[in-house]
């Protein structure tokens, strides 16, 4: 069986009472949730009664005990107590951490398996807002005696980012590095959620539209794979047991689970919020995860998943090739680290495989970084006097400048910005006077590849 991609290493802060040191992880495949927006949370007061309140009916219910009641109402106090001294961004990131506990009481959603989760998220961003540096966004961090990676999210706070959790798992399993991969697994079973009846490892914050909890294809994969090579490796059935347990995910539609099936077999979405969004990185990511899982434990559930998922990755990853780049998911191209993921995924699709289709298409992905785009320029004629279009054509996302010049060579209008493949147009707010002038368009890919410059006259009519 092929092993995992390879590992490397991150900063990571660390929080040591009130001050941090840095430590350099070791990840092993996908790490990051693709870089949408973090949304704002709107914060309604009085903060952390809608949380205490479901504490409440949870104990009332018999749900939980009281000691569970009454440590998770003391977490939510030590926040708030710690919220209303605060100020600027620290108040505005511990705000919203207490603002989508809120929200997912109010919703019904705060069940006793995500207490565990979810408190722990609120008593970290408690900590790390009253003691901890400042962050920039998508810094990940940890705390002294912890192994879990977080990450910080503007407007939403630290949270557990639990892609790169199971990427560190794959890492310290590559390694053979038991004891730190015992002790890492260990922190991250009870953060486990019961989601429609299986384990999952959510995400318990706003992003790109959705809101808590959601969960991933991408990280439950990588879950699956990290947990069933954990149970091999340590000789713990436990952990192959939880592995397979996390299968069901891949067994429910959204926005419970993660499963989309059509005539080509069953697409994993990467958002249980997103059910028409397709991207294929974290497919295949998933598919993968279900491979190894299969092979290690032979499963036939995870073998049957499996099947579905890579039925429908053979069918669809010819429609992700545009001839000279990949695409993201349905529309938008891929960026650079999302198109260099990918064709990492198609090869080792391949190794797994041997079908052409991943790995004739991660050849052509791989040539696609060294293939310089082609750009023309499309307008001749614009009229003076009035906003007018300066048009081109492009084959794959670049950065595309547009300038014009007089016969003199002087610069009359100069503009660029990065675009997707297709056709496009700046606008020119204020044409030069009527003549004839110099157009030359020129783009360069994400990859630095220059394209041979288009160029023609252009004609400024009288207005």
């Amino acid at each position: 069986m092929a092993c995992c991609a390879h590992a490397s290493a991150a900063p990571v802060l660390v929080l040591h009472g009130k001050h941090t040191t840095v430590r350099h992880e070791r990840f092993a495949g996908p790490t990051n949730l693709p870089a949408q927006r973090a949304a704002k949370t709107k914060i309604r007061k009085p903060l952390g009664r809608p949380t205490r309140d479901a504490l409440d009916a949870l104990l009332g219910s018999g749900q939980i005990d009281q000691a569970e009641h009454d440590a998770d109402t003391a977490v939510v106090k030590r926040a708030l107590r710690a919220y209303r001294k605060l100020k600027g961004t620290r108040r505005a990131e511990l705000g919203a951490v207490l603002a989508n506990a809120d929200a997912m009481s109010a919703a019904g959603s705060l069940t006793p398996s995500r207490l565990e989760a979810v408190f722990l998220t609120i008593d970290r961003n408690r900590q790390w807002w009253t003691t901890g540096r400042l962050l920039s966004s998508g810094t990940r961090v940890s705390f002294s005696g912890s192994r879990l990676i977080w990450q910080y999210y503007r407007g939403q706070g630290i949270e557990l980012q639990m892609l790169a959790n199971f990427g560190k798992a794959n890492a310290l399993w590559s390694s053979k590095r038991r004891s730190s991969l015992r002790g890492l697994v260990e922190e991250l079973i009870p953060l486990a959620s019961d989601r429609g009846g299986s384990p999952a490892w959510e995400y318990y914050f706003r992003f790109g539209g959705g809101k808590p909890p959601w969960s991933s294809s991408i990280s439950q994969g990588t879950a699956v794979q990290s947990l069933a090579r954990a149970g091999a490796l340590l000789k713990e059935p436990a952990l192959t047991d939880l592995a397979l347990r996390a299968l069901g995910l891949f067994q429910q539609p959204p926005p419970t689970g993660v499963r989309v099936d059509d005539a080509n077999g069953a697409f994993y979405l990467i958002y249980t919020f997103a059910p028409t969004m397709r991207v294929l990185n974290a497919h295949l990511q998933a598919v993968i995860g279900l491979y190894d899982a299969s092979q290690l434990t032979g499963d036939p559930t995870a073998a049957a998943l499996f099947a579905a998922g890579e039925s429908e990755a053979r069918a669809i990853v010819p429609s992700y090739d545009t001839g000279a780049w990949s695409l993201y998911d349905q529309r938008s191209e891929s960026d650079l680290s999302y198109h260099e993921l990918v064709t990492t995924f198609l090869r080792n699709l391949c190794k797994r495989m041997d079908q052409p289709v991943y790995c004739d298409t991660a050849a052509r992905f791989t040539t696609y970084e060294k293939q310089p785009p082609v750009v023309a320029a499309r307008t001749a004629r614009v009229r003076g006097g009035r906003p007018a279009k300066i048009a081109f054509r492009l084959d794959k996302i670049s950065r595309v400048g547009v300038t014009v010049r007089t016969r003199g060579g002087t610069t009359v209008f100069s503009t660029s910005a990065v675009v997707g493949r297709g056709s496009h147009f700046y606008r020119w707010s204020r044409p030069a006077k009527p003549g004839l002038y110099d157009l030359t368009v020129t783009a360069t890919d994400l990859a630095g590849n220059r394209a041979e410059p288009s160029q023609r006259t252009l004609r400024v009519l009288k207005g």
